[in-house]
């Protein structure tokens, strides 16, 4: 659960049960969005500080992720600061509460007196935070603020994420690479690659039965579009087994394989079932060659929208829109209907079980972490999602498979402009408009937004 400390702030002078009505009113709000709330009460510019000093001593027996600091009317900046001094290493939203009417006339506390006055000074004193105000008669700004308190739970979560990587730079290519002083500095996720021998070994210490359980799960769970031949079951089950041990072992939340120079060209056998298993059996974000920034940004997704985010990749560019799509697996959650799978053979691979399945339409988020000239960017844009129309990649046999993928629609920019800012040939797709909640997110950890 997101964890949230709470504290609001009102004069002296102002009658102590119009704040505590507001202040009951904030927090009751507050606790729709189920976030694990620790409610410090309400603050005023008493001349011993005693209301602050109880808040400062509630809030530290605690961890949370985010502050929030409500304003419920005018108050002497210097009581806010008491409190929040105590926490300036950890973000806090700055939210301005409003009037009401009453008798056809408004009536205020001067909300934004007090944050107007505090704003500047949060600014002048180096804290990280969002300042966000509610407008009478309308409704309380709940997204924005759980956009920013997403983000830094994100930020949070991210300092404990370990990616394993088996192999290294699949196919020489650069922009799946990463930086790992910055990666563990800046974003806090560690990643540990480990080599496909290990993998190998662990195949010998798997039990029977737990293969034969596997090979059962496959069966039961998955269509298949035609006879697959029971050992292309059995090798893809044992590999997931394989690399699960490493996953249990390392505490992994996402994973990437050595694909085209791996286990295509090394083991003659593409991991697409792999992945699929692995993401079901020890539910972990997965993606394809070595693609540690697309694993990465897959977490920051999963994070802020709670979905597991799938990798897709650009295959054409229309006027108005984009395919996108893989060659190969999607994870089961970004399925429409039933899981189907289709042994076919591809180029010099004689045997190969991939994924058939549609992809959910709906409106998306797309994103991609990346690293240029030292420093760190993510590429967003919003986009309607549609199935696409009859399409296959070259060298597949006869009749050839419809893989899954979308086209997508971009509404927050045009074709062009969305060429001249990609950065890989891998996006990462979550459902729904989280550009708010990425952008918090990119302003916490000094990583420039591209629209």
């Amino acid at each position: 659960m997101k964890k949230v400390g709470f504290v609001c702030f009102g004069e002296i002078n102002t009658p102590f049960r119009r704040l505590c009505e507001k202040h009951d009113d904030a927090l009751l709000a507050l606790k729709s969005l189920e976030y694990d709330l620790t409610d410090a009460g309400v603050v005023i510019d008493d001349t011993g500080y005693e209301t602050a000093d109880k808040a400062i001593e509630i809030l530290q027996n605690v961890s949370f992720d985010c502050l929030i600091v409500c304003v419920a009317g005018w108050v002497p900046t210097h009581a806010v600061i008491r409190v929040t001094d105590a926490f300036r290493h950890i973000p806090m939203v700055l939210w301005g509460l409003c009037g009401w009417y009453e008798k056809g006339r408004l009536i205020t506390t001067a909300d934004q007196a007090g944050t107007t006055a505090i704003r500047p000074a949060m600014e002048a004193m180096g804290y990280t935070f969002k300042y966000i105000y509610s407008i009478v008669n309308k409704p309380l700004p709940l997204e924005k603020i759980d956009a920013y308190v997403s983000a830094c739970h994100a930020r949070v979560s991210l300092r404990h994420a370990r990616v394993g990587t088996m192999g290294y730079r699949d196919m020489l290519l650069y922009g799946t690479q990463y930086e790992g002083n910055s990666m563990r500095g800046r974003l806090g996720v560690e990643v540990e690659p480990f080599e496909m021998l290990e993998m190998v070994r662990n195949m010998e210490k798997l039990e029977t039965e737990e293969i034969e359980k596997g090979i059962a799960y496959v069966k039961e769970s998955w269509s298949f579009e035609k006879e697959c031949p029971d050992e292309v079951i059995e090798k893809g089950v044992k590999y997931a087994l394989a690399v699960g041990r490493k996953i249990k072992e390392r505490g992994y939340q996402a994973v990437s394989l050595i694909d085209v120079d791996g286990m295509k060209k090394l083991l003659g056998f593409p991991p697409a079932m792999v992945f699929m298993l692995l993401e079901r059996w020890y539910g972990v974000l997965t993606v394809p060659e070595n693609d540690v920034m697309g694993a990465v940004t897959q977490l920051i997704m999963r994070e802020l929208s709670g979905q597991t985010a799938p990798y897709l990749e650009y295959y054409e560019f229309f006027e108005k829109s984009m395919l996108i799509g893989v060659p190969d697996f999607i994870p089961q959650p970004a399925v429409d209907g039933e899981v189907k799978v289709l042994p076919a053979a591809f180029g010099l691979l004689s045997s190969s079980l991939l994924n058939v399945s549609r992809v959910k339409t709906g409106y998306v988020t797309c994103a991609r972490l990346s690293y240029m000239d030292g420093s760190y960017k993510m590429h967003i844009y919003t986009a309607e999602a549609r199935t696409p129309e009859p399409w296959n990649e070259y060298g597949w046999d006869d009749p050839a498979p419809q893989l899954p993928s979308l086209e997508v629609f971009p509404d927050s920019c045009t074709v062009e402009e969305f060429a001249q800012n990609v950065s890989g040939q891998h996006v990462i797709v979550a459902y729904g408009d989280l550009t708010e909640k990425l952008k918090d997110f990119c302003t916490l950890l000094g990583i420039e937004v591209i629209l």
